[in-house]
């Protein structure tokens, strides 16, 4: 029966965001199975054949407490799975079983056509970079701030030396550490000065920096829209939580159809876009996180973040 089908939900051990949307879809009594692809083995188990039946995936998948039937599912929501290591085993030996865990597990899947994917990973990952982003706001009509991508030490100081104030960031975040201490990247001020020949090296991205009196983070789900303002006296609010003020903010609709035609052009049924706002009142294009962070927005705002994710879940389609 449809209201028995699961929902397939991966993501990391500790996500209290899936916590929230789990204890929303346990109200409608939706059956919910989570797993961690980390926990290939004793607690996550895969069979899938293919060729054999009707159907062109059957099979399940096995954790301790739950199974769900390939054929069967509802939706499938790809929070912040985690994809094992083997630091047990030799170096070749965990590359290689690392590799059939993302090909064999990610790609039975991928292989499931008939539940709604939020969101697809293959759509994600199209969707993460960022001068890929920068392009396609501007062609739909969002205000872009100027901005560089190069490895050329002379380009960066003429661009910088140009618009006066730039900033500098990470094309994509990565785990680091600086003697043995996690570090992360922010956007932060840049000058001419600053940039020397170890520019060469990789890709860079310079912007111009937006005078702006506050952020808004705006998630979409589905065809529901939540937009916060953000206000607080931080180039980067994500560096101090604890200054950062809260309020609803209501977007006129020209940018709510741009954020919906973004999110539909790259085939994604959800999203959290940052955007900034000037003295004038305009909105300006900063980046697209395709499966980003949102449970703290609903604790402080009261918005209904994880009744969207739900519903839109149990619904199993993006409509």
């Amino acid at each position: 029966m449809t209201e028995k089908r699961p929902v397939l939900l991966a993501t990391e051990a500790d996500d209290i965001t899936a916590d929230m949307v789990i204890t929303e879809l346990n109200r409608r009594d939706v059956p919910v199975v989570r797993f961690n692809p980390a926990d290939i083995g004793e607690d996550l188990t895969v069979s899938a054949r293919f060729g054999t039946c009707p159907a062109p995936v059957v099979g399940q998948v096995r954790t301790p407490s739950r199974t769900a039937d390939l054929a069967c599912v509802r939706s499938v929501y790809w929070r912040r799975p985690e994809w094992p290591a083997f630091p047990h085993l030799s170096p070749d030996d965990s590359r290689f079983a690392a590799a059939q865990v993302r090909y064999g597990l990610g790609g039975t899947l991928y292989a499931l056509d008939g539940p709604l994917w939020v969101n697809h990973p293959l759509r994600v990952s199209a969707a993460d970079y960022k001068p890929a982003q920068l392009a396609l706001a501007q062609r739909l009509g969002f205000n872009v701030p100027p901005t560089l991508v190069t490895n050329s030490p002379h380009e960066a100081q003429e661009f910088i030396r140009t618009h006066g104030d730039a900033i500098f960031k990470t094309l994509r975040w990565t785990p680091y550490t600086r003697d043995r201490v996690p570090v992360t990247g922010w956007a932060d001020p840049v000058t001419p000065d600053e940039i020397d020949d170890s520019v060469r090296v990789a890709p860079h991205l310079f912007q111009v920096r937006v005078d702006k009196v506050a952020d808004v983070r705006v998630l979409l789900v589905g065809r529901h829209v939540f937009a916060v303002r953000i206000e607080s006296e931080l180039l980067d609010w994500r560096k101090d939580y604890s200054a950062l003020t809260y309020t609803v903010e209501h977007l006129p609709d020209r940018v709510v159809k741009g954020l919906h035609a973004y999110l539909d052009r790259l085939y994604l049924v959800s999203g959290s876009f940052d955007l900034a706002v000037d003295r004038e009142g305009n909105y300006w294009w900063l980046e697209l996180n395709p499966n980003g962070q949102w449970g703290w927005l609903e604790t402080e705002t009261g918005l209904p973040m994880s009744t969207a994710f739900a519903d839109l879940l149990a619904r199993g389609d993006s409509r």
